[in-house]
C-alpha cells in the first residue's frame, strides 16, 4: 500500500462519506514506530502515578466529549446512539479499572527476607515491553482498543495503534484525545490503512502485538509471530457461542426469551460475545422458542438516530452483510426450517432464526444476526453439542437448577460462562477471553495488565551474605 492510497469511510446507514485521509504505507508505519521507540524510555521514566494522571485525565477529556464521540461512533459503525453511548461510558471507566487491576496483578512486592539474612528483601516489579502494536476493530472502535491501549501506557509501554479501516474517523478522535490529556508525543501514534497496513505494522520491530478481530486475521499473526517468542501476542479473536436453555420455568419464559434475543442480536450480532448456536431439549421448550420468536418480530431496525429508537442498526458495510446472507444462503441449501428469515436491504438484516435440529453444521462465526437452533435428547448432549466447536469464547445456560449449573459452568469449553444472563454479558473488572481459536491464553480486561508488562524477580540485601557453601575442604 502506497502512501497516496487513501482510505474512505462511509456511514452504513445511508452511505454519506464521513472521513477520508491517506493510507500509511510501509515507510510511514516505520516511522510511526521509530517515534514510538525514540518516546517511550522516557515514558517509562515518569513516575507511575504522573502516568495515572495523564490516563485520568484522558477519562476526563472522554467524557466531557462524550456526547460528541458518541454521535462519531453511531454515525461511524451505524449502531443506534444509546449503544454508542454505552461505549463512551466503557472508554471512561475503563482508566480507574486499569489502574486497579495494574496494582492487583502487575504492582510491586518488597517485602522482608530474614531467612536469607538479616537486611534481605523480596523484590518484584513489573517493566514495560516497549513499543506495542494495538490493531482495532470496527464493531466497538473506541472501546476494544481502548482496552489494550489504556493498560500498556500504564505499564510504561509506548503504543502504535492502527484502527480499523471501517471506522478510522473514531480511531483519530480516539488519539486527539490522549493528545489533549498530555500525553507527551510519540508515546502513542496513529496509523490509518487496511490489512496491508495491519501487515506492515506486525512486521515492524514493535515489542508486541495486542489485537482483537477474526480469527483468520489473528491466526496469520500467530505465525508471522512463531519465529519471534520474545515478542508479547495477545489474541481475541470472536467465537461460535453456544447458548443453552432447559428446564424454563413458564413464569420466566418472557425473561428467558430476552436473553436469548440479545444473546443473539445485540449489535446486529457483530459481537464476539454474541450467540450463534442454541440448545434445547428435544421436545420441550417451544413456548419458550414460540416467545423468542414474537419477540424478534417486534426489534426495531433503523438507523443510529431514528426515533423510535431502534434495537439494532446494520451491518457495518454491504461487504460485510453480503457475506452473512452467503453464509445463510449456504445453510438454507440444507434442509433447514426458516422460522424468521433475513431480508435484504443491504447493509440492514433482520434477524434470523433457523432450525438445524440434527444436522450437522460448518463451525464457523456467522458475524451477523443469525441464531441456529438444535434440539438434543438429553442435557448431556446439549453439554457436547455447546463445546462442540473449535472455538471457545462464551457460553450461556438459562434455566435449571444449581446442579445443572454446575455440570454446565465446569464442563463447557468457554472462557465467559454466564448464567441466566445473555452470552455477551461481561465484566471489565473480570478477565475476558477464550481458548482454541478464540484467543492464545492471553485474557484482556482486568487482566489486560498481565500481558503489558513482564515481571522481574530477585532478592536484594544491603551487604554481601554469605551463602552456606557445602564441599569445601
Amino acid at each position: 500500500m502506497s502512501p497516496s492510497e487513501v482510505v474512505r469511510s462511509f456511514r452504513p446507514h445511508d452511505g454519506e462519506l464521513i472521513w477520508e485521509g491517506p493510507a500509511a504505507g510501509p515507510a510511514e508505519v516505520e516511522r510511526a514506530v521509530a517515534r514510538a521507540r525514540a518516546a517511550q524510555p522516557e515514558w517509562e521514566r515518569t513516575p507511575l502515578e504522573e502516568r495515572h494522571a495523564v490516563a485520568r485525565r484522558f477519562a476526563e477529556r472522554a467524557e466531557a466529549e462524550g456526547p460528541r464521540l458518541a454521535r462519531l461512533i453511531a454515525e461511524e459503525t451505524g449502531k443506534p446512539l444509546w449503544e454508542a453511548e454505552a461505549e463512551v461510558a466503557s472508554v471512561v471507566a475503563k482508566v480507574g479499572i486499569s489502574i486497579e487491576w495494574q496494582a492487583r496483578r502487575a504492582g510491586t512486592i518488597d517485602r522482608p527476607l530474614p531467612q536469607h539474612g538479616p537486611d534481605a528483601r523480596q523484590l518484584v516489579h513489573h517493566r514495560p515491553h516497549g513499543v506495542l502494536a494495538v490493531l482495532g476493530p470496527y464493531n466497538f472502535p473506541a472501546h476494544l482498543p481502548n482496552g489494550h491501549v489504556v493498560p500498556a501506557l500504564i505499564a510504561g509501554n509506548a503504543v502504535v495503534l492502527k484502527p480499523s479501516e471501517l471506522t478510522p474517523a473514531v480511531g483519530e478522535a480516539y488519539g486527539r484525545l490522549w493528545t489533549s490529556a498530555g500525553l507527551p508525543d510519540g508515546v502513542l501514534e496513529v496509523v490509518q490503512g487496511g490489512a496491508t497496513t495491519g501487515r506492515a505494522l506486525a512486521a515492524t520491530d514493535v515489542d508486541g502485538l495486542l489485537f482483537t478481530g477474526s480469527a483468520a486475521t489473528g491466526l496469520e499473526l500467530a505465525r508471522l509471530f512463531a519465529e519471534t517468542p520474545w515478542k508479547i501476542l495477545a489474541l481475541e479473536m470472536g467465537g461460535n457461542n453456544p447458548i443453552v436453555t432447559w428446564d424454563v420455568a413458564e413464569a420466566d419464559l418472557e425473561a428467558a426469551a430476552a436473553v436469548v434475543v440479545q444473546s443473539a442480536f445485540l449489535s446486529a450480532g457483530q459481537r464476539c460475545t454474541c450467540a450463534r448456536r442454541w440448545i434445547l431439549e428435544e421436545g420441550r421448550g417451544e413456548k419458550l422458542v414460540d416467545a423468542v420468536l414474537a419477540l424478534v418480530d417486534r426489534l426495531r431496525i433503523g438507523g443510529p438516530f431514528d426515533v423510535p429508537e431502534p434495537f439494532m442498526g446494520p451491518l457495518i458495510d454491504a461487504r460485510a452483510a453480503a457475506r452473512v446472507e452467503r453464509q445463510v444462503a449456504a445453510l438454507a441449501a440444507r434442509p433447514l426450517r426458516p422460522l424468521a428469515r433475513a431480508k435484504p436491504g443491504f447493509p440492514f438484516l433482520s434477524p434470523a432464526v433457523l432450525d438445524a435440529t440434527g444436522l450437522s453444521l460448518p463451525d464457523e462465526e456467522i458475524f451477523g444476526p443469525v441464531l441456529l437452533l438444535q434440539r438434543v435428547r438429553d442435557f448431556a448432549q446439549a453439554l457436547e453439542r455447546a463445546s462442540a466447536t473449535r472455538f471457545g469464547l462464551a457460553a450461556a445456560l438459562v434455566g435449571g437448577d444449581e446442579a445443572l449449573w454446575d455440570r454446565f459452568r465446569t464442563h463447557v469449553r468457554a472462557g465467559v460462562v454466564n448464567r441466566n444472563r445473555p452470552t455477551n454479558g461481561a465484566l471489565s473488572s473480570a478477565p475476558f477471553g477464550g481458548v482454541g481459536w478464540s484467543g492464545n491464553h492471553r485474557p484482556s480486561a482486568a487482566y489486560a495488565a498481565d500481558y503489558c508488562a513482564w515481571p522481574s524477580a530477585g532478592i536484594a540485601a544491603a551487604r554481601p551474605h554469605a551463602p552456606f557453601l557445602k564441599g569445601l575442604g
